[in-house]
């Protein structure tokens, strides 16, 4: 019988299926990602958004090659990321769901100044021209610089174990003590 620590030295090849279980492990963001290439507003939630870089402030995420989004972030100049509060689960189920009208009720939905379609009740956004589209594995890499940003007051949304959730500290917050009298 091969041991926990024995499976990660056993050159066995990675199955799609357990690479699948061991991000099952990985608590991770929910965002929905909206553009329009001018061929009406497309959107699709995603886990991979990372923060690369503060200076310039980049931000990265993946979506698969065969994706219905795929040929609109092909396409568009720009996205908005939409940060889902934990309120809006179901919003990020829609958006995960292929064959529908995304766009379409109960989704609330508006769209900026320079033409991108965003999420009216989203718990954050971020605007970003997009500058990168790398080929990965059968993933695009999209690398966007962040050009505005806004922020609400909502529990985060995480997607876990096939799931979504939300967190909370792992520890009370500590209050300052007050000092004695003298």
């Amino acid at each position: 019988m091969t041991t926990y620590l024995e499976a990660l030295e056993a050159p066995t090849g990675i199955t799609p299926d357990l690479y699948r279980a061991v991000f099952r492990r990985y608590a991770a963001g929910v965002v929905i990602v909206t553009a329009d290439a001018g061929f009406g507003p497309v959107g699709f939630t995603a886990t991979s958004l990372a923060s690369i870089s503060l200076d310039p402030p980049l931000v990265s995420f993946a979506l698969s090659t065969n994706a219905s989004s795929w040929p609109t972030i092909a396409a568009a100049e720009s996205v908005v990321v939409n940060f889902v509060g934990a309120h809006d689960h179901t919003l990020a189920a829609r958006f995960a769901t292929s064959g529908i009208d995304r766009f379409g009720s109960p989704t609330r939905w508006s769209r900026l100044h320079t033409g991108e379609p965003v999420l009216d009740d989203a718990a954050g956004h971020l605007r970003g021209r997009i500058d990168y589209r790398y080929p990965v594995g059968d993933h695009h890499l999209v690398v966007a610089e962040v050009t505005a940003a806004a922020t609400r007051q909502h529990a985060p949304l995480v997607y876990h174990a096939g799931t979504y959730a939300t967190v909370g500290p792992t520890t009370p917050p500590t209050t300052p003590r007050t000092p004695p009298a003298a």
